[in-house]
């Protein structure tokens, strides 16, 4: 009798703990929700303004002078927010992966609204940024704002901030799976169902109120896009490894432009912004519909027939200046801007090959879809992120298989040629080496070993463990064994290693090639 009232009592404790987290996934949902909203809502009425300013500047040139002057102005401004606050550079997703993974610490109201006004300003200048890397960030804040609010412990926090950053992707794209997904493939890098559900409940929560402000049509509606057939599916393999390969590109050349901007040496850091905000004005007087994160763009090449060499022309100016506007470290995204470019990859692929091969030009669409998938997948190294946000965004899912097939093809090219997720590598660049400390406030970590790592089938003494960690209890299939060095470690076995809190993300780093299976 008593163990059944224990049992009764442990389920119960259970289930409440999961409809608490429930709750405040909702809360976290309705604020990132709002927050976002408002963000983008900012950035549009913003961007509005610009490009009529440039359209009079075309009419009228000396206005380029207070233009000019105005730049300059938003360069100082924008300076003195990076120089404040710099974990509002870049898109803010290494921020909130180095946050979750316990390597970083944030001050979530400074990066909040510092953010939020940094972002608007940077983004609606035109500049090839995106909004959705400081949507996330912005919504990682306020879910780590609220777990301060209700005092939460460090577990709470960290599935706040995952539950936050997705509901911040599923208001800036109305994604909501896209945004659940994005937590468990690319932020937390593992399946937690307290993180599914509350995540869930946090993305479909904000989801909601976004709808409210931008309506219930998909953000990339091209209409009706036609099933590919089968008979052209080879051209998938095709098309999936160019991506790959240009996906590379991307990585390799982003990771250079510290290098780039280092060149200017009599230029502080946080003022290197001056240089992408002078020369995007060439580009807005010339072409303005090119200009911002990519919208605008994937529209045109969407309903014009635009010749091979101007495709070129625009997948130039968007690769390198989109380079560019975000090796600068202003507050902006590259989510957009790959997608924008792989839209155009895609266009630029269909009007070479179709001719080739008498496809019509009606699937031109097809590929430009596939392109955006693709391309991210490839940089991104989020398949199935990039499979559900692209058909979210589209809103048609008559073309998830073929979206599957260049996803993956593009990913596995990507992999095959060593190329680090880049926002894992953009993490790594921000995290200094330091000597790890065990005294103070203790951390357990749990780590599941994968099938084919290397510890499967070795004993504990046989791996290489990291500094100042140690290996407290294994849980064997519901039993938790104490381990000696001769215990034999086997696929399936959850790993409980002690360490100092400060050094979780320094210890899953150093594991996870033996770990998973990367042997």
């Amino acid at each position: 009798m008593k163990v059944t009232e224990q049992k009764s009592y442990v389920t119960t404790y259970f289930d409440r703990s999961k409809i608490y987290f429930i709750g405040k996934g909702v809360l976290v949902g309705l604020l990132a929700g709002l927050g976002v909203s408002l963000f983008r809502v900012a950035i549009e009425e913003l961007f509005t303004l610009v490009k009529k300013a440039y359209l009079l500047m075309a009419n009228d040139p000396i206005l380029i002078i207070p233009w000019i002057v105005i730049s300059l102005f938003l360069c100082l401004v924008l300076g003195y927010a990076i120089k404040s606050e710099p974990y509002i550079k870049g898109s803010g997703i290494p921020q909130v992966e180095g946050q979750i993974a316990g390597v970083l610490t944030i001050n979530w109201f400074s990066v909040l609204w510092k953010k939020f006004i940094a972002g608007v300003l940077a983004i609606s200048s035109g500049l090839f940024l995106g909004r959705e890397g400081p949507s996330i960030q912005l919504g990682a804040s306020i879910g780590q704002g609220v777990n301060y609010a209700l005092k939460g412990n460090t577990m709470s926090k960290k599935v706040l901030l995952a539950s936050g950053s997705g509901a911040g992707l599923a208001a800036a794209f109305n994604a909501p799976f896209a945004g659940l997904l994005f937590v468990l493939e690319e932020i937390q890098h593992n399946f937690s169902p307290i993180v599914l559900l509350t995540t869930l409940s946090a993305t479909t929560t904000a989801n909601f109120v976004s709808l409210h402000f931008f309506g219930l049509t998909p953000i990339l509606s091209f209409g009706q896009i036609e099933r590919l057939p089968l008979s052209h599916y080879g051209l998938l393999l095709l098309f999936g490894i160019l991506l790959g390969l240009a996906g590379v590109l991307y990585s390799k050349a982003l990771l250079w432009m510290p290098t780039f901007y280092g060149a200017f040496k009599k230029i502080p850091a946080h003022y290197y912004s001056i240089i992408p905000l002078l020369l995007v004005i060439p580009i807005g007087l010339m072409w303005p519909d090119l200009l911002g994160g990519g919208s605008d763009t994937i529209f045109l090449v969407a309903q014009n027939n635009l010749t091979f060499l101007v495709l070129i022309g625009i997948v130039s100016l968007r690769f390198i200046f989109s380079m560019i506007s975000y090796g600068s470290g202003l507050p902006g995204g590259i989510f957009l801007p790959i997608l924008s470019l792989g839209a155009v990859l895609g266009t630029l692929f269909a009007t070479a090959i179709f001719p080739i091969f008498s496809i019509d030009m009606s699937f031109k669409l097809n590929f430009l879809v596939l392109g955006m998938a693709g391309l991210f997948s490839a940089i991104g190294k989020a398949p199935l992120t990039a499979c559900i946000l692209i058909t979210e965004m589209v809103g048609d899912f008559k073309q998830l298989m073929t979206i599957a097939v260049v996803s993956l093809v593009a990913y596995l090219v990507s992999d095959l040629l060593g190329t680090e997720p880049i926002y894992e590598a953009l993490l790594s660049r921000m995290i200094p080496t330091q000597e790890t400390d065990i005294s103070g406030s203790k951390e357990i970590i749990e780590l599941s070993i994968h099938t084919g790592s290397s510890l499967d089938g070795s004993m504990i003494k046989e791996a290489k463990w990291p500094k100042d960690c140690l290996v407290a209890s294994i849980t064997r299939g519901g039993k938790e064994i104490i381990p000696r060095g001769d215990t034999l470690l086997l696929a399936g076995d959850t790993l409980n290693i002690l360490t100092h809190e400060n050094n979780v993300g320094y210890i899953k780093e150093k594991l996870a090639p033996q770990i998973y299976d990367l042997a």
